[in-house]
């Protein structure tokens, strides 16, 4: 039963309904995906734990917004984990897998690693970027961050920037089955109402740091709805949410069945990185001869590192920057 259960719900996002609220949603387990995003990297349990948060948040999130090609998630702080940065690539055909990618960057001399994963971050801010593709302008939403956690910035960025009431249940960590060995787990469940009026025609709403609090958004019947539905799903246990016994279908009857919940078809999620030979030449192409020498190795040659993937490119520096005078040349 749990490797039948862990075969179909792993990695993957099931979109629902709850028709009695008018509220949408979403639950979502990864398990090889955070694997496989934070085998690249050598980080701290703190850091760690952020990557693991932002990349269920990331999975929730973009599987929502129907992106066509590319949603970005990104929190910077004044703290010692400066960048937490995220990519969700959409599916390419019906029934592909989305594509997942992360990485962190963070002081190395002034990091708790085993401290409260979010006091690592600091005042900044949270910002959602959105790029669906070629031809189209890209979408960028900046909210300061707020709340305890990653998933109170995301609530505090709906409720600011799109006037969506929306809420999260997280739980993320490391966990292993009798006999099996210890890996990355996470599960959640996104909450996210329409509302009817606009938080505007109430002047006086907001919370203490002048963010648009979820209340203002809801007139009375939408507000006791909301906060019906969210006080079911704040009773999830963090096993009902990793997994991997209890099935997501089975959890959200468990959770809401008075509540009509409505499912549609999941999405597989799995990692990938969209980085290249030409990609990263691209990005030395603003560069002059004389810039890329001081890039230049001792080897005379040209050498990045993908910092999501870790994949090694090495280059010619003549063939580089709008003063090239050869052809490609790479190694990968």
């Amino acid at each position: 039963m749990t490797n039948a259960s862990t075969i179909a719900w792993d990695d993957t996002v099931l979109p629902f309904q709850l028709d009695r609220s008018d509220i949408r949603g979403r639950i979502a387990r990864l398990d090889g995906v955070l694997d496989q995003v934070l085998a690249q990297h050598d980080y701290p349990p703190a850091v760690e734990a952020l990557v693991a948060e932002m990349s269920l948040l990331t999975a929730l999130i973009g599987q929502t917004i129907k992106v066509r090609w590319k949603l970005s998630l990104q929190v910077r702080g004044d703290g010692p984990a400066r960048l937490i940065a995220t990519d969700y690539y959409g599916p390419t055909e019906d029934g592909e897998p989305a594509r997942i990618r992360a990485y962190a960057s963070f002081d190395k001399d002034t990091i708790d690693p085993t401290g409260h994963p979010f006091s690592q971050v600091g005042k900044g801010y949270f910002a959602i970027l959105i790029d669906q593709g070629e031809g189209t302008t890209p979408y960028q939403g900046i909210t300061p961050i707020a709340g305890g956690s990653l998933s109170a910035c995301a609530e505090a960025y709906f409720a600011q920037s799109e006037q969506l009431p929306t809420s999260f249940q997280l739980t993320f960590g490391k966990a292993s089955v009798p006999g099996g060995e210890e890996s990355w787990r996470a599960g959640g469940i996104m909450l996210q109402a329409m509302p009817v009026a606009s938080p505007l025609a109430n002047p006086d709403g907001g919370t203490d740091d002048g963010l648009t609090a979820v209340e203002d958004l809801l007139n009375d019947d939408e507000g006791e709805n909301w906060l019906r539905a969210n006080t079911l799903m704040r009773t999830a246990e963090e096993l009902e949410l990793i997994g991997p016994t209890v099935q997501p279908t089975d959890l959200l009857i468990r959770l809401f069945h008075e509540e009509s919940p409505r499912v549609f078809d999941p999405q597989p999620v799995t990692f990938g990185c969209s980085c290249s030979p030409e990609k990263v030449r691209q990005s030395l192409s603003i560069y002059s001869a004389k810039d890329l020498t001081h890039m230049t190795t001792d080897a005379g040659i040209v050498t990045a590192d993908c910092q999501f993937c870790g994949s090694h490119y090495e280059f010619d520096p003549t063939s580089l920057g709008f003063e090239a005078t050869t052809g490609p040349d790479a190694k990968s």
